[in-house]
């Protein structure tokens, strides 16, 4: 499974803190820094999951098994911005 949903839960709570999320470059160290993970979250394939804060909106996503932009299968990127199956009733 993914951890997309948690991680963004985190980033909420960092915006109820901040009144903002972190930057790019800050990244997903922020919610390690301010104690809201014990650890930068990793994907199932142990990759750190890829954070950019793209028109003041958080964007998470795990570039899939090969950790590299692209690919299909279980190398095809997964990001926050995707339709989440909940979604789709």
């Amino acid at each position: 499974g993914s951890d997309i949903p948690a991680i963004k839960s985190a980033l909420d709570l960092y915006y109820a803190k901040k009144s903002k999320y972190p930057d790019t470059g800050m990244g997903l160290k922020a919610l390690v820094d301010n104690q809201l993970v014990e650890k930068i979250p990793t994907d199932p394939w142990q990759h750190e999951y890829v954070y950019l804060l793209e028109n003041g909106k958080p964007v998470i996503i795990s570039y899939g098994r090969d950790g590299a932009p692209g690919g299909a299968d279980n190398d095809a990127d997964i990001s926050s911005k995707d339709p989440v199956e909940a979604d789709k009733k």
